[in-house]
């Protein structure tokens, strides 16, 4: 009997590759005829990829990496625009790919390829599985709502022939209930330096596949899936969600013994945790503004800073001292009620019975940890999709307190003022605000989606059934 192969093709970036490498186990804890290959292609901007890899490799022998070698980056005049650069990085790893596919994976006896699943930034690999005659599908790591966006995106270029404007009107997109302010629309697409073009492509991409997997549940995002899944235009959908990795990331372990004794030490939903993914960081007059806010609300706090790069490849990286990043007597007066720390083990954070609070960034991956742990978030999108994020979790879905929607890190004018955080973490940690009890029965329904019998379940044996049919049918 055949042995029956996906091949997926993640951006190479850690929150991309965790949800790939977790969806692909819940794949092959369904279905034991399948076995995944996740191609790794490395850049400067996801330098845990590799512990990452190896310690998945140690652990799960029907999940392998096929490592593809390196090749030059794009001039760097192309990163005026982070998701040109990064699509244009990604399409000219092709040859190595298909290299890669047809040495490592066909020529494995007894096998067959059931398909390519490529993500948002990859979509140029769609030529690669039409070159070997494989069907192609999306595995999209964001929400919905989003993905409606982005399947917006032609309508919108062909009623206006450009990108967005700051002063555009509020735009009605299928996947909101509400119209959607051009304050949250996402950086990319005011982007004239090839961020719109290079999505808009994508998203005409997309509609070449046999399916779209996106990682949420109905539950969550009822209105989306619903609109997307009746437009005849879309290929078919798919809800696997939530799909999280529970178990956390284990290879980076610095000072995690630290924080957990010290959540340990915490009474019950007392802590507010402020995290801002594995990219965020602040300038130091925002700094100050947090720390004033955060010591006057009077609450106890978990705080996760990590110091900026102007070199968006190269990411944040950690303070050697704290003491230098805070106004003076801060570290010292708080001692007794707070905990700063560089990288922080947020999935166990998030599940510890001490953190009463998120102060989030509002990317998908920790807005879909913090619903998994019953966990409100008070809303600080940075950058990417987080705004329209931060826009669907208060406006539309009302499972989130509203710090702020339409922050961006690339304007230099942004700065919060430390009363209105102040006032934003009282509301977050507020026992009585009406949006805990609604995210604690969110916490529920996430759970029940991917028990056997709920929707996202359901959906899962329905995409497993159709890739043995779409394989067939080539």
């Amino acid at each position: 009997m055949k042995n029956t192969h996906l091949v997926f093709v993640p951006s190479p970036g850690i929150g991309h590759m965790v949800s790939t490498v977790e969806f692909s186990k819940r794949l092959t804890e369904r279905d034991d005829r399948l076995s995944i290959f996740v191609l790794v292609i490395r850049s400067p901007a996801a330098p845990d990829l590799d512990s990452y890899t190896q310690q998945v490799d140690a652990s799960n022998t029907r999940i392998r990496f096929i490592y593809i070698p390196p090749v030059d980056p794009p001039p760097a005049e192309l990163l005026k625009s982070p998701e040109n650069y990064f699509s244009l990085f990604l399409e000219s790893h092709k040859s190595h790919v298909k290299d890669a596919i047809i040495e490592q994976v066909l020529s494995e006896p007894f096998t067959s390829l059931a398909g390519f699943v490529v993500d948002l930034f990859c979509s140029s690999m769609i030529d690669v599985a039409n070159e070997l005659n494989v069907p192609s599908y999306v595995f999209f790591t964001s929400g919905a709502a989003f993905l409606g966006f982005i399947l917006y995106l032609p309508i919108h270029y062909n009623q206006n022939g450009k990108e967005f404007e700051a002063t555009d009107c509020d735009s009605i997109i299928p996947t909101y209930t509400q119209s959607v302010p051009s304050s949250v629309i996402p950086s990319f697409a005011f982007n004239k330096d090839g961020g719109y073009a290079s999505i808009l492509k994508h998203a005409t991409r997309f509609k070449e596949t046999k399916g779209i997997i996106v990682n949420t549940f109905t539950e969550l995002e009822s209105h989306p899936v619903k609109s997307l899944k009746s437009d005849n235009e879309t290929p078919p959908i798919y809800t696997v969600g939530p799909v999280v990795d529970l178990g956390g990331q284990k290879q980076l372990d610095t000072g995690r013994k630290k924080i957990m004794k010290w959540l340990d030490d915490q009474p019950s939903s007392s802590v507010v945790f402020l995290c801002f993914g594995s990219m965020g960081s602040f300038e130091p007059d925002q700094m100050n503004q947090m720390a004033i806010a955060v010591e006057q609300s009077g609450y106890r706090f978990l705080w996760s800073v990590r110091s900026g790069s102007k070199d968006f490849t190269k990411g944040p990286g950690e303070y050697s001292n704290f003491f230098e990043i805070f106004p003076d007597g801060f570290l010292e007066r708080n001692k007794n009620r707070g905990l700063v720390c560089g990288w922080a083990p947020q999935v166990e954070v998030l599940a510890h019975e001490a953190v009463g609070g998120f102060v989030s960034h509002c990317g998908w991956n920790s807005i879909l940890e913090s619903l998994w742990h019953g966990v409100p978030i008070a809303t600080w999108p940075l950058y990417a999709e987080q705004q329209i994020n931060a826009f669907q979790l208060v406006r539309e879905l009302e499972l989130a307190v509203q710090l702020t929607l339409d922050y961006r890190v690339e304007y230099a004018n942004n700065l919060l003022m430390a009363e209105e955080i102040e006032k934003s973490i009282r509301s977050l940690m507020n026992i009585e605000n009406p949006i805990r009890k609604k995210v604690k029965e969110m916490k529920g329904m996430s759970r029940k989606a991917i028990e056997n019998g709920g929707s996202s379940f359901i959906s899962f044996g329905r995409l497993i059934e159709d890739l043995y049919v779409n394989k067939a049918k080539e």
